[in-house]
This record gives C-alpha cells, sequence and structure tokens, in this order.
C-alpha cells in the first residue's frame, strides 16, 4: 500500500454517500463529493456553501491567531431527503481542540419545544461527525448546533454558534466505510507490544507505539541506517517504532490517535441486527449490515460473508471475539477484505490454524494461534502477538 495516499482514498461515505470535503492527504489528495442535495437522498459537500455562518477573525501577521470556523456540512444546510441512517459532519478551518467536541457543544434537535437526538461526538481530520445512537425519524426537519464551547487548538472559540438544518427523507443509505486514516498504512499496529514465534509472514507494515522498538520481539530487526525503520526477514514492508528517528514518532502518534477513532467511529454506528445468535455466529452466512452483541462472540464453524465488492459488514462485540481451531471465514460474492470491521472491545483470538477477513478493531489484544491467518488489518490498543501466523494487509 502506499502510504502516503490512503486518506486520499479513504472512502468518505455519510448519509447517502455524500459528505464535506475531504482535508488533503499527505500526497496532495483530496476527497469529497459534489453538491447534490434533495432526491433520493444524496447529500453533498465539495466545498458547498452551508448555512449558519461563522465568522474568521485574528489580524494579519506576527503571532495572531484565527477564530476558526465552519466551511462545510454534511448534509448541506437546507438539504431534503437526506437519509434517515448517516452523521452530522462539520469540516472546520483548522486544527480544535477534541475534547470540547462533545454532545454538550454539538448538538442535533428536532421538534418545539428542542428535543436532542442522543448520540456521540467524534473529532479527527479536521473534522466534527455527530453520530446518532439510532436511525433518524423519517421526513422530519432536524437543526444542528455548534456552540462557542468549540474551540481550536489555539483555544480560540468559534465567533458565534453555527447552525443549520436539514430534513430527513424515508431512504436508508448503504452502510459505510470505517476510516481507517493513517492506521489504514499498517497492517500490525499497537500500543504496548507486538511478538512474534518465528517464523511468521506480514505483508505490510508494522507499528508499535508509545512503546519502544524492544518491544517488537522475534522479528529479528535490523536497523536501517536512517533510522527511521527497521526491517525483518518476516516482514514484506518496514516496522516502526516510536523511539526511531523523526518523523516516526510523531507518525505513529497520528495512526494511533486514528485507529482509536477508527475503533470508536465503528463502535457507534447503529446496529441493524443486534444479539444474532446470543454471540455464536457459527456455520452461518451473513449478508451486510451491522451487527451488535452485548456478549461475547464465538465462531467455532467456518462463516461466510456473502456480498457485493461495495458491500460493508460491522461487527460490534462488547467482550471477546474468539474464533476456533482450523474454523474458516470467508468471502463470496466478490465482498472485499477492506470491507469488513471486527470492532471488539475485549481480546480477539484466532485458534490454531484459523483463518479470518477483515480489519480487526481490539480495545485490548490480539492473538493469532499457532499458523493462523488474517486476510485484512490487525489493530490492537494494547498488544498483538503472532505465532508463525499469516497477516496479509488487503488489496485496497
Amino acid at each position: 500500500m502506499n502510504t502516503k495516499s490512503f486518506l486520499g482514498s479513504a472512502l468518505c461515505l455519510v448519509f447517502a454517500l455524500g459528505c464535506g470535503p475531504a482535508n488533503p492527504s499527505p500526497d496532495g489528495g483530496s476527497g469529497g463529493g459534489g453538491n447534490a442535495t434533495g432526491g433520493g437522498g444524496a447529500v453533498g459537500g465539495g466545498g458547498g456553501a452551508t448555512g449558519g455562518g461563522s465568522a474568521t477573525g485574528g489580524g494579519g501577521g506576527g503571532g495572531s491567531v484565527t477564530t476558526p470556523s465552519v466551511f462545510s456540512t454534511s448534509p448541506l444546510a437546507g438539504a431534503i431527503a437526506v437519509s434517515v441512517n448517516g452523521n452530522v459532519q462539520a469540516n472546520f478551518t483548522e486544527a480544535m481542540t477534541a475534547s470540547t467536541l462533545n454532545t454538550a457543544t454539538f448538538t442535533v434537535t428536532t421538534g418545539v419545544p428542542a428535543v436532542a437526538v442522543p448520540g456521540s461526538v467524534l473529532y479527527g481530520q479536521l473534522r466534527a461527525t455527530f453520530r446518532p445512537a439510532a436511525n433518524l425519524a423519517a421526513s422530519t426537519l432536524y437543526t444542528a448546533t455548534l456552540s462557542t464551547g468549540a474551540l481550536s487548538a489555539a483555544g480560540v472559540a468559534l465567533a458565534a454558534p453555527y447552525v443549520w438544518t436539514f430534513t430527513t427523507g424515508t431512504l436508508v443509505a448503504p452502510v459505510a466505510v470505517v476510516n481507517l486514516g493513517t492506521a489504514g498504512s499498517f497492517a500490525v499496529l499497537a500500543k504496548t507490544a507486538v511478538s512474534t514465534v518465528p517464523a511468521s509472514a506480514i505483508t505490510g507494515n508494522v507499528g508499535v507505539s508509545p512503546a519502544a522498538a524492544s518491544f517488537l520481539t522475534g522479528f529479528s530487526l535490523v536497523a536501517d541506517s536512517t533510522n527511521v525503520f527497521a526491517i525483518s526477514t518476516q516482514v514484506t514492508g518496514q516496522l516502526f517504532a516510536a523511539d526511531y528517528t523523526p518523523p516516526t514518532p510523531s507518525n505513529l502518534t497520528t495512526a494511533i490517535g486514528d485507529m482509536e477513532l477508527a475503533f470508536t467511529d465503528a463502535a457507534g454506528r447503529p446496529a441493524s441486527v443486534t444479539e444474532l445468535g446470543a454471540g455464536d455466529i457459527s456455520g452461518r452466512t451473513l449478508t451486510a449490515g451491522v451487527y451488535g452483541w452485548g456478549t461475547s462472540v464465538l465462531i467455532s464453524s467456518d462463516l461466510t460473508l456473502d456480498g457485493s465488492a461495495t458491500d460493508v459488514w460491522i461487527f460490534q462485540t462488547a467482550q471477546n471475539l474468539t474464533i476456533g481451531n482450523a474454523v474458516r471465514i470467508s468471502l463470496t460474492g466478490g465482498a472485499l477484505a477492506k470491507n469488513v470491521f471486527w470492532q471488539v472491545a475485549g481480546q480477539i483470538s484466532l485458534g490454531t490454524t484459523a483463518h479470518a477477513e477483515g480489519v480487526m478493531l481490539s480495545q485490548t489484544s490480539i492473538t493469532l494461534g499457532t499458523g493462523a491467518s488474517v486476510n485484512g488489518r490487525l489493530l490492537a490498543q494494547t498488544a498483538i502477538a503472532l505465532d508463525a501466523a499469516t497477516v496479509v494487509q488487503p488489496a485496497p
């Protein structure tokens, strides 16, 4: 994978596949759609005008700071026929303080008197996203508001509350992919450690942060002359650690933050199917959608995910995910591993010679037993342990 271009190629799907303009990727590319509103629930971004309005300030010259403002939104101000299962987004002119963007400063309401829509707020890549806890009501007028409690990274507030309205239709849009940000440039990424019992085989980059290179164990690392990265006979790619030469430390910090943001994004999607099989989905064939469990999930016999190349699966697990020995997760009908996301609050464990497809997002650890394999990515907020295992990053 081209590690500099994934942001430009990341699929941005909000409501009926519309979104505000994406921020430039490292290679100068940008995303974002058109300005279409209405008919069929399309909502756009692409630099379209938005309602409300916020002044930009700050004088020129010297050390003057600017007043942050919103330059685009999704849905657009006044949009109609908006999908009921999407998010509400605002794109800022400059970096914001993430902790000031929350359900107190970014609200969505409906009715008179106004009733708040339950949900959560994410911030990343100059974009705040309000994610409703459930589908919005059909054919209903909503008001989105960003208050002056939202502060820039310099601690400067919006000049005035930013307010816009939109009206839902009846359309339920396809599930949007989870944006991995810079974490998508890694096949294996963890915060505390990555270990291997040789010989594992990893196709793609490996990263650990804030842990140092000493926590990349079993790889027999050979540092590059620049000390920006290392190589290993077990990795077709490069290995990065937080104590390597800049810009590696800052790049890893960004990637870890993007991994955590992706986990939160996946966890916040409204589930279309809940508690399927009481957590045991062994032997099933599942179509695209968002599946949620308040328990652990067990897969003790082969699982098939059947759908097209544009279909998306998100599996939300409040506890652990266990895939049994020799169990295979297979994709049929053209389904792609890059569109499958396993969001697991607990541990992810693959038994001996088991095989899985998709991006694995664990809030704790990921363990691959002897001979296990994954066509996808391993992204863990603690440690990753491999035992003569194979990890191949998915095709773009």
